[in-house]
Parts: structure tokens; sequence; C-alpha cells
């Protein structure tokens, strides 16, 4: 995974919702299979046109890239949260949660080495379920050696699981409700 690289297009994306036979919100006269996804590596919600002989799953993990479309005809553009079916918002949870499991070594890696965004803030807290107590904690034992796994950090600093706490916030992140992102790259 490549997160934070300077690739300003996704090359993979997960579906949330597609509709046979429908109409681009994003383009005019772009008609056919519509899917709403999720890209793998700037989390940007995105309106896809999909290929009409093709047939596709919710959670699917679909190329989108300038090379290996075999599936996609084009990315017609992003999507704000609010534009998103009632069907892809109910998949973004679960969807969050896969791209954050197959990603683990990224995300962990977060834990060893975010830092401070203010004086009084620290990037660490953004996280929901971590205060000032866990913060203390994660500070402490990615000093004397670095997670390696989200069991070495459950198992260390009895967070309870800190992958699952991590997609909440990109969750939220998605849904636009926050102030300051720290994954989603827009």
């Amino acid at each position: 995974m490549s997160n934070l690289t300077n690739k300003k297009y996704e090359e993979f994306a997960f579906v949330l919702d597609y509709r046979p036979n429908s109409r681009s919100t994003l383009i005019k006269g772009r008609d056919g299979t519509i899917i709403q996804a999720i890209g793998l590596d700037r989390l940007t919600l995105l309106e896809i046109l999909g290929s009409s002989e093709e047939s596709f799953t919710i959670t699917e993990k679909i190329s989108i890239g300038k090379e290996g479309r075999s599936k996609v005809v084009s990315v017609l553009g992003k999507l704000s949260y609010t534009s998103l079916t009632n069907e892809s918002r109910n998949s973004i949870p679960d969807v969050i949660e896969m791209i954050v499991d197959s990603n683990e070594s990224f995300y962990v890696n977060y834990f060893n080495e975010a830092q401070a965004v203010t004086p009084r803030l620290h990037a660490l807290e953004l996280i929901p379920g971590i205060g000032k107590t866990f913060l203390r904690q994660i500070l402490q034992e990615r000093e004397k050696q670095p997670f390696s796994s989200f069991s070495d950090i459950q198992t260390r600093i009895n967070l309870k699981e800190p992958g699952k706490l991590i997609a909440k916030r990109i969750s939220e992140e998605v849904t636009g409700n926050v102030r300051l992102p720290l994954f989603v790259r827009v």
C-alpha cells in the first residue's frame, strides 16, 4: 500500500454499490453499469462506468488504473458522501475494515510514527477510543520497540481491536464530518 505517495490517481477501488442500466450523476449522457466505489490508496469516493458485459459484487476489488482495466470503461469522477446511494453508505464500514485489514502494516506504522498535531493534541488522539492514557502508553511502548501488528498493539497496551478503531476513524473522514483528515486524501 502506498497511501502517502504522490500519485494522484487510484489503481484499485472496492465496489460499494453498482447499478446496471443506470445514469451517471456526474457526466451527462454516460449510462450503463454505474459503480460507486472507494479507492484503495487515497480512500476517495468514486463513480465508475463498468463494462456492461461484466458482473460486479459489493466489496469486490477492481482495477481502475490506467493499465489493466478489464472490467471498467472509465472513472467518471469523485463523489461526495451525500451523493452516495444508501447501499454504498451501508457498505462503507465493511469495505473500510477490509482495506485496513489487508494493509495492516501501513496502519500499524501509523501507530509507530504519528506525531503531535498541536502542542495539546496528538494525531493518535484523533483515533476513536484513544485518550491521554492510551496515548501515553502507546508513546512509551513504541519508544521501547515499534509495534509489529494490531495484535501486538492490543497485547502491549490493551487497546481493543485497533484495526476497527482505525476503520471507524476512516469512516468518519469519508463522511466529511472531521476537520482534520488523517487518512483520506482528497
